[in-house]
């Protein structure tokens, strides 16, 4: 059985013109869906399906491991041809098995990241479903043209933060077995999970203006974390509420303090520690739900009961023991009790929910999920992924921060090592 990553690219756009290979960030628009499919440790092979010899040569110069170009039948590669046709047309001519899973992965979707596509694959697999797609969710309010309210009874309009909203496709990712997609003739079908990501995720590329608001996301949440030279960091640390768990205080009937975790996040402390960093917990709490935790996920060093400014002393304390800088130190956290560790450490990072304060810390990363739900993983990933690539790096470099739009500007030498 096989993971199979597909991804359809034509050659004709009328709106963009080889939209395709349209230089985005300075990489062909395909590159980022293929560099993540390529990351993702489900993925066993990548599928261009394209009509374009140049789409193909273009493929080709990235030089990936896992991919595979597959020339598309003409009839296939229409404007009004449909996705499912050049995927039951490469199904077919290539005689999968029926067990093997499918991914259908846009190339019209740069923000997807690796992350995204193992865990959309974990939540199929966890849930015992037949088939999955991404979404985000959207808290718009919808009306037919003739006048009628959609998705709320405007005779009682609810508050923004009070309104559930609606998911909505996203076209990022589609999961299903070969064996579904040939009875069905449908990307999706049977019982269908629904794999949340962020809202900055739901851009559609159809007109040029389009492609501008593209690119300011991805500066924002793909190339500004990839201007760090991540070589140089050698041990991460983490808060534990509102990090590694939601930050949610439950109670048993008798009393038991109780937090829940994400498995998730212990295969990021196992990633890294695959790769030689050394990991470490340091929170305000003490308890022995956290030394548990801790040493299930075999974290090297498991701090408690810190409070405060007592962080950053516990952080160079653990520097100084590893002999090693502050600034090789990776740290995340959520609340003012982790603000002075996160404006001294090298990478600082939090949790998209972590308050305001955190967040308009100069130059800090924040994160797409929320505390407790994979946001650890999330980091490892982007971390491991920057750091084996080696994708920039950046000597003689001065940092500036526009606080209110959390943007990360970069004055100096910069030099870039493809």
């Amino acid at each position: 059985m096989a993971n199979i990553a597909f991804i359809p690219v034509r050659g004709g756009s009328k709106s963009i013109p080889l939209k395709n290979i349209k230089p985005l960030c300075e990489k062909p628009l395909v590159y980022w869906t293929i560099a993540a499919c390529e990351s993702a440790t489900c993925i066993d092979k990548i599928i261009i399906a394209t009509d374009s010899q140049l789409i193909a040569d273009t493929v080709s110069d990235f030089k990936f491991q896992k991919v595979a170009i597959y020339n598309r039948s003409p009839e296939n590669a229409q404007d009004t041809s449909s996705t499912e046709s050049v995927m039951l047309e490469y199904i077919l001519n290539t005689h999968l098995d029926p067990n093997d899973y499918f991914f259908l992965i846009q190339a019209t979707s740069p923000l997807t990241g690796a992350y995204d596509i193992d865990s959309a694959f974990e939540l199929l697999l966890r849930e015992k479903k037949d088939s999955l797609l991404s979404c985000v969710l959207t808290k718009r309010f919808f009306w037919t043209k003739s006048g009628e309210s959609v998705n709320y009874d405007f005779c009682n309009r609810p508050r923004r933060q009070d309104f559930d909203g609606f998911l909505m496709e996203n076209g990022a990712i589609y999961i299903n077995k070969v064996g579904n997609i040939l009875k069905f003739k449908n990307r999706l079908s049977g019982s269908i999970a629904v794999y949340e990501m962020p809202e900055y995720t739901g851009i559609e590329i159809d007109e040029p203006d389009d492609w501008i608001i593209l690119e300011a996301l991805m500066k924002k949440y793909v190339i500004q974390p990839q201007r760090l030279n991540f070589s140089k960091f050698k041990l991460v640390l983490t808060d534990v509420d509102g990090v590694l768990t939601d930050g949610g205080m439950y109670y048993s009937e008798y009393g038991d303090e109780l937090k829940k975790f994400n498995t998730r996040d212990g295969m990021g402390f196992e990633l890294l520690r695959k790769h030689g960093i050394k990991t470490g917990i340091i929170t305000s709490e003490n308890t022995q739900l956290v030394k548990k935790r801790g040493e299930k996920i075999k974290a090297d060093y498991i701090i408690q009961n810190k409070k405060y400014g007592s962080k950053l002393d516990t952080a160079l304390e653990i520097c100084k023991k590893e002999g090693i800088d502050i600034s090789e130190t990776v740290y995340i956290g959520d609340d003012i009790n982790c603000f002075s560790l996160l404006t001294k450490v090298g990478f600082a990072a939090c949790p998209a929910d972590a308050v305001a304060e955190i967040k308009k810390i100069p130059g800090i990363t924040i994160l797409s999920h929320k505390g407790g739900e994979g946001v650890f993983r999330e980091l490892a990933d982007m971390f491991l992924i920057h750091k084996q690539e080696n994708i920039v790096d950046v000597q003689t470099v001065e940092c500036f921060s526009n606080i209110s739009e959390n943007k990360l500007f970069l004055d100096g030498k910069t030099i870039i090592n493809s």
